[in-house]
């Protein structure tokens, strides 16, 4: 048995960008990540557009077959690339949901809201009759803010916060165990971004849910989770607890991201220095050797170019992959 809940490693997703033979290009979206969430915890994982978050979330449920690495989920192996274990993803999915960015792409137009979320309960086999679905229904939409009289409207009678929490009702319909949160707050106004956060935290304290949580404002994740990633071109380059991170970044590019952060008050903004990273992120089909980071780190250095840095606990639970650590803190 696992000692954790979720554990991925190792995880490559490489998508075919054209070519033949040895000319054949890839894009390397995700490149050998690594981690673990404990069960009813929360994970965040931040960093830019294009980063590979996304598409860590995706893999996991094998949304995109993985290129290689290994996922075990509550002590069961989901896949493993190399034992070339690929089991029925059937049970998986009614314990595994998704929770996707887009509130107007991903619900169906032609269905109402009470087929969207009931499509997951006749697929699984939830209910023994017309009326039990019906109240299975309504139930998981009182949950998340919204009411019976919605059940028979469309999705394009609808605002976007109230968009989003029919997919969250739709994820929830399975009564599942870990949800990946794609970016669920990113196309939403800030005044509905703080609603649907408490609403995932007071169905997670409800549920016993385990969340995998993506997004890019780091001031939104450090409320929501336990422990937060921060992943750079398909990498994980930093993983702490969400405040210790926060306060204490040891990674060049975390502690940009976070001199990023609005501060409301002025004094303090004053004080704080922003770090301006130059250049723009290299491209996934042509990363730079060793150490992605390097074209935009002003601490790189020749070692930065020759090899990857290697990720190691720095200090207790505090993980980072980075040649000059020590010079930098």
């Amino acid at each position: 048995m696992s000692e954790h809940f979720i554990e991925v490693e190792h995880l490559r997703q490489y998508f075919s960008a054209g070519g033949f033979g040895s000319k054949k290009k890839f894009v390397r979206a995700v490149d050998d990540v690594s981690f673990f969430v404990n069960k009813g915890e929360t994970l965040g994982l931040v960093g830019e557009s294009g980063c590979g978050k996304t598409t860590t979330g995706r893999t996991m449920l094998r949304l995109y077959e993985p290129t290689d690495g290994r996922f075990v989920f509550d002590g069961e192996t989901v896949f493993d690339v190399k034992k070339k274990e690929f089991p029925n993803m059937l049970p998986f999915r009614k314990r595994m949901q998704i929770v996707f960015q887009d509130p107007y792409a991903s619900l169906d137009p032609r269905m109402t809201v009470g087929d969207i979320v009931g499509e997951a309960i006749d697929v699984h086999k939830l209910a023994a009759n017309d009326k039990e679905r019906y109240d299975m229904i309504i139930q998981m939409l009182e949950k998340v803010g919204l009411n019976s009289e919605h059940a028979n409207r469309y999705p394009h009678e609808f605002s976007g916060g109230q968009r989003q929490r029919v997919g969250i009702a739709r994820a929830l319909a399975v009564n599942p165990e870990f949800i990946v949160c794609d970016e669920p707050i990113s196309a939403l106004d800030v005044s509905i971004q703080a609603q649907v956060i408490n609403m995932f935290e007071d169905l997670q304290e409800q549920m016993g849910l385990t969340y995998l949580f993506i997004a890019h404002d780091l001031s939104a994740v450090k409320h929501i989770s336990n422990r937060i990633g921060v992943m750079y071109l398909g990498r994980i380059v930093e993983l702490a607890d969400s405040y210790e991170l926060i306060d204490r970044p040891l990674h060049p590019y975390t502690k940009s991201l976070i001199s990023a952060i609005p501060i409301a008050d002025p004094k303090q903004a004053r004080k704080n220095s922003r770090i301006v990273l130059e250049g723009d992120v290299p491209s996934p089909l042509n990363p730079p050797s060793g150490c992605t980071f390097r074209t935009r780190c002003p601490y790189a250095t020749a070692e930065c170019a020759e090899k990857v840095p290697e990720w190691k606990e720095i200090e207790k639970g505090h993980f980072a992959a980075c040649h000059n650590i020590d010079k930098i803190n």
